[in-house]
């Protein structure tokens, strides 16, 4: 048994997201995509959270349920403080077991001075470590998960304001922390070398910041879609596999400097050094580079700890591309509700549906595309200093 989670978005009270956010909405795209277990989201602003207490009926321990899509209360934190004589910003994902813990968590970001009625996604002066202790005083079982720990900006080993390694981050709490976020700039792969990560369990989430990209990056757990299934999954590496973005596609893959239109691989980079050529300003140094800075040869995680995992193309972007239209288009969207309607859901038009399938209901030119992803064989602009990369199946 095992049950497909996306347990890193958002709701519309987070800045920049998207206000169809709602818990129905949410719901009803979750069907559409396949997930069985979505995080709540943004549990700490006020507004968002009486209508998630309102709505979510408990379906067992820890776990809720709203309109037949079962649901964890996650919200994720925004660190910002100094360490080591350097800003640090570190974005964590947080889950609680129940609303007694939520309001615990609350009070706490409060007295701390975290203004919770702004952002979901709120800024807590408080260290990575710190935060973690206070959390778990609050509730033993609430459960920490550094989000994309790549990421230039708010990611835990991320070049701009991160660490080099997970103990410097946590220190004596570091044991307490049970699992990473991959980020959609890299993939499980990129992170077995990393001697830092090996004990700790991969996972990857979509940081839906809209319901289109919703489960672009999801991980399949062993056990029961709840609580404690999914604790013991992180705590566990009771992970079966992770579907994964092609971490080509996200924004800070390569290193580059967006203005001057300048994207460097690690060894471009290594040979021109880390100022952009053109204006002379410091380059954003991709993901890719910044693996490389911290893997070590002889010192990744062992075969056993590792999972499999699958890398995907959207499949609003693959009808985008054979209908020769834009992704927002209304014919896109309608041979998008009509296919994942017939075919069983997104996850499985892109990994399960046969070819006969796809060309029944999609066309030859889908049919293709799906194929053509799934075999790897794509074209590949990658990403750079905040500019999404592009993936296209290849002809």
């Amino acid at each position: 048994m095992s049950f497909t989670a996306d347990l890193h978005l958002h709701s519309r009270y987070a800045y920049a997201c998207s206000k169809n956010l709602t818990l129905a909405n949410m719901a009803a795209w979750a069907k559409v995509k396949g997930i069985e277990l979505l995080s709540s989201a943004d549990f700490t602003h006020p507004t968002w959270l009486a209508e998630l207490t309102e709505g979510l009926q408990p379906s067992g321990e820890g776990f809720f349920s709203f309109e037949g899509v079962k649901f964890v209360l996650g919200t994720e934190l925004s660190c910002v403080y100094k360490q080591g004589g350097r800003s640090r910003r570190v974005h964590l994902l947080v889950f609680a077991p129940g609303f007694e813990a939520v309001h615990g968590i609350r009070e706490m970001l409060a007295g701390l001075g975290s203004k919770l009625n702004g952002d979901g996604r709120p800024t807590v002066g408080a260290s990575a470590r710190d935060l973690t202790a206070r959390l778990l005083d609050i509730d033993e079982a609430c459960m920490v998960v550094p989000a994309h720990i790549w990421t230039p900006w708010y990611g835990m080993l991320g070049s701009k304001s991160g660490f080099d390694a997970l103990d410097e981050c946590f220190g004596d709490m570091t044991a307490h922390i049970p699992a990473v976020e991959t980020g959609l700039s890299s993939d499980p792969e990129m992170n077995w070398g990393v001697a830092a990560l090996a004990e700790k369990t991969i996972v990857s989430f979509s940081d839906a910041h809209s319901l289109p990209n919703m489960g672009r990056e999801l991980t399949v757990f062993q056990g029961d879609a709840g609580y404690r299934d999914l604790a013991v999954g992180l705590k566990k590496n009771g992970v079966e596999q992770t579907i994964e973005f092609f971490p080509e596609e996200a924004k800070y893959h390569l290193t580059g400097h967006r203005k001057c239109g300048i994207r460097q691989t690690p060894g471009e980079t290594a040979r021109s050094g880390t100022r952009c050529p053109e204006c002379g300003q410091p380059l954003t140094l991709g993901v890719v580079h910044r693996v490389g800075e911290l893997s070590q040869v002889g010192n990744s995680s062992g075969q056993r700890a590792r999972r499999p995992y699958t890398k995907l193309a959207p499949l609003i972007e693959l009808l985008a591309y054979t209908m020769r239209k834009g992704r927002t288009a209304k014919s896109v969207g309608l041979a998008y509700y009509r296919i994942c309607d017939e075919l069983g859901g997104e996850i499985t038009v892109l990994t399960q549906a046969g070819y006969d399938d796809l060309e029944r209901v999609g066309g030859e030119g889908l049919a293709l595309a799906v194929t053509k992803v799934r075999d790897g064989k794509v074209e590949i602009v990658p990403g750079f200093d905040g500019q999404y990369g592009t993936v296209r199946p290849t002809g």
